[in-house]
Formats: C-alpha cells, sequence, structure tokens
C-alpha cells in the first residue's frame, strides 16, 4: 500500500466501519437462518429464495458491505454523523416491516437509501438522486422508488432528537468494543436484545437505546433478534 492509499484508508471515519462490522455479522447471521428455514422447506421453482421487497435482490453483490459503506462516504461525501443517522432510520423502518431481515440481498440496497434520506436530512448540501445511484450502482429508476419505498416505511419518521443520537451512538460504541476488545478476558460479548415490548417510538427514549439496532431475523418461536 503506498504512503497516498494510507491516507485515504485513514480518512474513513470509525463509524463507517464499525456499522459495516456490525451490518455484516447481522447479514451472516440471518444468512445462515434463512438457509435453515429452507433447507427444512420445499423448495421453490426457481430453486431461491423470493424476494419479500423493494430491497431484496436476486443476487449477492459482489462487493462487501465494508467496501460499500466505504464507497458511499469516498464518493458522496456525506458526514460522518449521516451514518448515525442512516442507522436510526434503518432501525425505524425495520421495526415497522418486521417480516424484513437485514441479509446478503438487501443491505447494500437498505445501506444506499437509508444514507441518502439520511444525507438529506443532515447535511446542508448533497448530492441529487442520480449520483447516488451511480454510487450505488442501481439505476436511477430504482433509486428513486426505493427512496419513496423507505419514506413510508418510517412513516416519514425524520426527526432525531439529540437523546436519540447519542443513544445510537452508544450502541456503535458497544460495536467497537466488540470489535476491539480490551482482553480476552473481559471481551464484550455479542449485544442481543429482544424488542419485544417496544413501542414505535423507542428511538427517542435513552433508556430503551439497547434496542436501537434494529437488524433481526423473525421468528415464530423465538422474539425479534436486535444485534
Amino acid at each position: 500500500m503506498t504512503t497516498g492509499e494510507m491516507v485515504e484508508a485513514a480518512a474513513v471515519p470509525r463509524v463507517v466501519s464499525i456499522l459495516s462490522a456490525l451490518l455484516q455479522r447481522v447479514a451472516e447471521r440471518n444468512d445462515a437462518a434463512a438457509a435453515v428455514e429452507e433447507a427444512g422447506a420445499l423448495a421453490t421453482a426457481e430453486g431461491r429464495r423470493r424476494p419479500v421487497s423493494a430491497f431484496q435482490g436476486l443476487t449477492k453483490p459482489a462487493i462487501s458491505i465494508g467496501g460499500y459503506l466505504e464507497r458511499i462516504f469516498r464518493f458522496a461525501s456525506c458526514s460522518p454523523s449521516c451514518y448515525v443517522v442512516a442507522y436510526i432510520y434503518l432501525d425505524r423502518f425495520l421495526r415497522r416491516r418486521p417480516a424484513l431481515a437485514v441479509d446478503s440481498f438487501n443491505v447494500h440496497r437498505l445501506l444506499i437509501t437509508s444514507v441518502l434520506t439520511a444525507v438529506k436530512f443532515v447535511d446542508d448540501i448533497c448530492y441529487n438522486n442520480a449520483y447516488f445511484a451511480r454510487v450505488g450502482g442501481i439505476s436511477l429508476v430504482e433509486m428513486n422508488y426505493l427512496e419513496v419505498d423507505f419514506l413510508f416505511g418510517i412513516a416519514f419518521d425524520l426527526n432525531v432528537t439529540p437523546a436519540a443520537f447519542a443513544s445510537y451512538c452508544s450502541v456503535l460504541q458497544s460495536e467497537m468494543a466488540y470489535l476491539d476488545p480490551p482482553s480476552p478476558v473481559d471481551a464484550p460479548r455479542l449485544h442481543c436484545y429482544s424488542s419485544a415490548g417496544t413501542s414505535d417510538h423507542h428511538h427517542d427514549d435513552p433508556a430503551t437505546a439497547a434496542t436501537a439496532a434494529g437488524c433481526h431475523r423473525h421468528s415464530q418461536q423465538q422474539p425479534q433478534l436486535t444485534v
């Protein structure tokens, strides 16, 4: 790696790598859960999973979640705060759509759409949808459709209070502790919380911030899993 490449890599905010690591782990877990469910069910005529939303792709993108988020950061010039707000919006969206679980088939579209929504709300200057579509590797028509679907999915609940922002930052800090444990003896565990009993407005209550990741797979025998 050249000096220029090292400087460029160092310029990526820590929140980008933390969020990508969290979503990567959640997607892998839900991929495994889906594989188990499909193994016990009758195969479809196509022999593959059926899309359950506009965000569901038919194949896994070649680019990793981390690489995709870094691409968004480098070309869209979003402020670090946008990624926290995008994380909040993603949580709100998924809690209103409990049948949808973050996996390798939908996480990229969810990310580009949530970041697009966040940057328009947080940053004073941002690129338009056509530019974000090129960055995300999708068509403008799809980008526009996903944005509308996402906005209706969160009921246009775009406001983020300082307390809610701080709460979600705490969850990401916990994820950072998981990625960089202080010692093998005192390493933090994977943070899994049940979302049962939480309201649609949990994101405004710091006391319930532990449920703020919103990445789950619905199970008939277990409560919704939030990481």
